[in-house]
């Protein structure tokens, strides 16, 4: 982390390590010095509208104003009143002149938050502000000037709504000069427990009681919990524990009681933008499947090896399966010497066997004469049982040594400690 991050950090009371946290913050301080538009993206409860506090802090505009405006709290008739202002008998009720927030924060800055809930309408309005710094008060046709910048703030997909027609695509290219996204707290497991303390300590300051504090299973849970409702959820949640828990000791069953669903698993399923819910997990999956898929062609190479050496009977089309499985491994060439007069017939060098379907495992029996017919073997298609079985496996093969276990799944220490305790492992 670099200094002037973690200048940034102390100065505004930003609690976090994550490495996506630390891009948004150096982004949003290389733009603050500008005059470019800003569109934040992040999930609701993420802390958006402190990023453009940042961003106005640093900037020239810094000694005038800053207004935040929520766009979908203002009644869809009344917004372009609120934002350009209006003259007097322009509607029902207008008594007299109003100025709007663009004429009122002259030379300062707005945070235009919820920006897709803006109406069409007011998005032209808003366009041509950008553009040429003009706009008109509802009612009248002077045209006016205003010297504002725009920060825009969104917790959807703002191409999405282009797609549906329901935000210009003109204005959101416009916005978009510079965007931040700023990470949910899912994607940020490092800094739950930090904010967790803060606001406890915070709570605990202004109150005059004993700060909480969690038990390592009750932090476990926290750091592996979905968070729907990011860093908002997780400080009602310290302050709610802080007002009615008896105990200053959270276990794991009283930090259930205050978040039933929070043992919920969430697995890693891909998104429509390709993204993955937890990667690590994603990568013991893959790992197990590769080891499976080794271990499969291992037991091939033996039956054809076991074939060979003891000279059995078997048919002629499940021993070229056999032998293509064991070319296929090591890439040296096997064909079947078969005697033409009893009605199999002798594969030459020069041909190539016919593709075989080596999914089917080959299941030889005992008689001397003759072989059942090929079975089909029940998978256990569980993630959970072939993760659990990979972990034990790392386990033994480093003698319960976890750190070298964790560094051979290709996870963090705490992610298999995590696993351990869930599996109930030894």
């Amino acid at each position: 982390m670099s200094s002037s991050i973690l200048a940034i950090k102390q100065r505004f009371g930003i609690i976090g390590v994550s490495a996506s946290l630390d891009h948004a913050l150096s982004t949003a301080v290389r733009v603050a010095p500008t005059e470019l538009s800003v569109l934040i993206a992040g999930e609701s409860g993420v802390g958006k509208e402190a990023f453009s506090k940042i961003i106005h802090a640093l900037s020239p505009r810094k000694h005038n104003k800053l207004i935040a405006i929520n766009c979908g709290a203002i009644p869809e008739g009344t917004i372009n009143s609120e934002l350009f202002g209006h003259e007097k008998g322009s509607f029902t009720g207008a008594t007299s002149e109003r100025k709007g927030y663009f004429e009122t924060v002259n030379g300062g800055t707005i945070f235009l938050d919820e920006i897709s809930e803006m109406p069409l309408d007011t998005q032209a309005y808003l366009l041509r502000i950008l553009e040429s710094g003009e706009f008109l008060r509802v009612g009248s046709s002077k045209v006016l000037k205003t010297d504002v910048r725009v920060i825009a703030a969104t917790n959807i997909d703002l191409l999405e709504r282009v797609k549906a027609n329901k935000f210009r695509e003109d204005l959101y290219y416009r916005l978009s000069t510079v965007p931040i996204h700023v990470p949910a707290l899912r994607y940020r497991p490092e800094d739950i427990y930090l904010l967790f303390r803060k606001f406890s300590v915070d709570f605990a300051e202004r109150y005059k009681t004993t700060p909480i504090a969690l038990s390592e299973d009750a932090r476990m849970l926290l750091e592996q919990y979905h968070w729907p409702g990011n860093i908002r959820e997780l400080k009602n949640v310290a302050e709610q524990i802080s007002v009615l828990s008896e105990n200053r000791e959270i276990s794991a069953q009283i930090l259930e009681s205050f978040i039933p669903n929070v043992r919920n698993r969430n697995l890693p399923a891909i998104s429509r933008n390709g993204g993955t819910g937890n990667l690590q997990e994603r990568e013991i999956l893959y790992k197990l499947l590769f080891d499976m898929k080794s271990d499969l062609n291992d037991l091939k190479r033996l039956v054809f090896e076991l074939i060979q050496n003891n000279d059995l009977d078997i048919p002629d089309q499940q021993l070229r399966q056999l032998a293509i499985g064991k070319k296929n491994e090591d890439h040296t060439p096997v064909y079947d010497a078969v005697d033409q007069d009893s009605g199999t017939t002798e594969t030459p060098p020069h041909a190539q066997p016919a593709p075989a379907d080596l999914s089917r495992p080959i299941i030889v029996g005992q008689s001397g004469s003759s072989y059942q017919q090929i079975e089909e073997v029940d998978e256990n298609l569980s993630i959970e049982e072939m993760e659990k079985d990979l972990i034990k496996k790392a386990l033994k093969k480093h003698k319960g040594r976890r750190k070298d276990a964790a560094v051979d799944l290709g996870i963090s220490e705490r992610t298999l400690y995590r696993k351990i305790k869930q599996y109930e492992l030894p």
